[in-house]
C-alpha cells in the first residue's frame, strides 16, 4: 500500500505503508532516540501525536510483550525511514510492522525522516494527517483534513488515558499482600508502567489513582507520598487535575514527572507555555542547579513551564535544559514538594537522574 503524511502548511511526504490502512490526525513531532520505540508508541504521552523517529532503521529488534509502557498503543500514527522486515532479537514474537496492523495505527515508511524533522524545526510542531491505502486522496483535501483538526492546545487529553478507578498496581502483578515501606498514591495522568515498577522496587505499595480524582478522596488513602505522572495533552487544560493539586500541597510529599511537573507549576501559581517543537529523544542534557551536575535524560513534551513565572510560586528552579534554557526542574522544600520536567524512569534510556526516586523515598521516610 501507499502512504503519505500530510501538514497543515500544505507539505506533503509520501512513501509506503507498513502498518494498517486508514487515516488519522494529529501533532506531528520528531522523537531522537535511537531505540526504544516500542515504548514510545505505548507511551500515553503520544497520545493525538503522530510521531516521526529521525533514526533511519526502526524495527530491527522487533516486538515483545514486556517492552510496553501502558495497555495498548497511543499514538494516532508512526513515521520512519526504514522498517526492519525480519528483526532479531530472542524475545522477538512480531514485527513492528504486524503489531501496528494489530493495533490498527498507520505507518509509513520509505520517507526521509531527517527533512520532516527539519521541517518541524524550522516550521514547528503542527497539526498532521497521516494516510495509507491503495487510491490515494487529492493532498490538498489531506491538508484541508489537517487543517481542520483542534490541535493539542487547550485540549485536555487526560480522560482518554486514564484509568476509571483507583487501582493496586502491586497486586494486579501477583505481590499483593507483600510487606511494603511506604504507601504511594499516583495520579494516573497517562502513567508509564516502568514508573510503577520503579516505585514498587523502592519499596512501595502503588495505589493508582484517576485523574478527576478529589483531594479528599486522595487523602481518605492515607498515602505517605503521592506521585503525580506523565500524561498528554495541554497542562492548562487539565484544571480538575489542577485543582486537586493545589488542594494536597502541603498535606503530603509529592513528586512529580513530566505533566504532573507542569501541573504542580500551574497549582502552585505559574504558567506554561508550548514549545516550538518540543523535546522528544534520550540524549537532552540537563544540569542539577544546585550542584552543577550534568544528566543526560529522556525528554517526552511539548509544553513547558515559564521560568519567569516561578518567581511568584516560591518554588526553586532545581534543573535547567542546556540546549534551551528551560525549566527542567522546581522544589519547594517547606511544602515538601519536587518534580523535573524530563523522564528519570525511561527505559531504554540514560538513568542518570535514578537518584530522584530516592529522593521521594526520603521525603517519605522524613514525614
Amino acid at each position: 500500500m501507499r502512504g503519505c503524511i500530510a501538514f497543515e502548511d500544505g507539505t506533503v511526504f509520501e512513501g509506503g505503508s507498513f502498518g494498517t490502512a486508514g487515516e488519522a490526525v494529529g501533532e506531528a513531532v520528531f522523537n531522537t532516540s535511537m531505540t526504544g520505540y516500542q515504548e514510545v508508541l505505548t507511551d500515553p504521552s503520544y497520545c493525538s501525536q503522530i510521531v516521526t523517529m529521525t533514526y533511519p532503521l526502526i524495527g530491527n529488534y522487533g516486538v515483545n510483550e514486556s517492552d510496553v509502557e501502558s495497555a495498548g498503543v497511543q499514538v494516532s500514527g508512526f513515521v520512519v525511514k526504514e522498517a526492519c522486515p525480519y528483526p532479531s532479537n530472542f524475545a522477538s514474537t512480531k514485527t513492528l510492522s504486524q503489531y501496528l496492523t494489530e493495533n490498527s495505527i498507520v505507518g509509513v515508511e520509505g520517507i526521509d525522516t531527517r527533512m520532516v524533522t527539519k521541517h518541524l524545526r524550522v516550521r514547528g510542531a503542527m497539526k498532521a494527517i497521516i494516510w495509507a491505502g491503495e487510491d490515494a486522496p487529492r493532498h490538498d483535501d489531506l491538508v484541508d483534513k489537517a487543517r481542520a483538526w483542534s490541535g493539542l492546545v487547550g485540549l485536555d487529553l487526560t480522560p482518554r488515558v486514564t484509568c476509571r478507578k483507583p487501582w493496586e498496581w502491586n497486586a494486579t502483578r501477583g505481590k499483593g499482600g507483600k510487606d511494603f515501606k511506604f504507601h504511594v498514591a499516583a495520579f494516573d495522568f497517562g502513567i508509564k508502567f516502568n514508573i510503577l515498577r520503579i516505585l514498587e522496587s523502592m519499596g512501595c505499595r502503588v495505589t493508582v489513582v484517576p485523574a478527576q480524582i478529589s483531594a479528599g478522596e486522595v487523602l481518605a488513602l492515607n498515602p505517605d507520598g503521592i506521585f503525580l505522572s506523565n500524561g498528554p495533552g495541554d497542562p492548562a487544560a487539565v484544571t480538575p487535575g489542577i485543582r486537586t493539586i493545589r488542594d494536597l500541597i502541603g498535606k503530603k510529599p509529592i513528586f512529580g514527572i513530566c505533566l504532573g511537573h507542569q501541573l504542580l507549576a500551574l497549582a502552585l501559581g505559574g504558567t506554561t507555555y508550548k514549545l516550538k517543537f518540543g523535546h522528544r529523544g534520550a540524549n537532552h542534557p540537563v544540569r542539577n542547579e544546585r550542584n552543577g551536575h550534568i544528566a543526560i535524560t529522556s525528554q517526552n513534551h511539548g509544553f513547558c513551564v515559564d521560568l519567569d513565572s516561578l518567581k511568584k510560586t516560591g518554588a526553586e528552579l532545581t534543573h535547567r535544559n542546556l540546549n534551551d534554557n528551560t525549566c527542567e526542574g522546581l522544589s519547594d522544600e517547606k511544602n515538601r514538594l519536587f518534580c523535573v520536567q524530563y523522564h528519570p524512569e525511561a527505559s531504554p534510556g540514560p538513568h542518570d537522574s535514578g537518584y530522584l526516586f530516592e529522593q521521594f523515598a526520603s521525603m517519605m521516610e522524613k514525614s
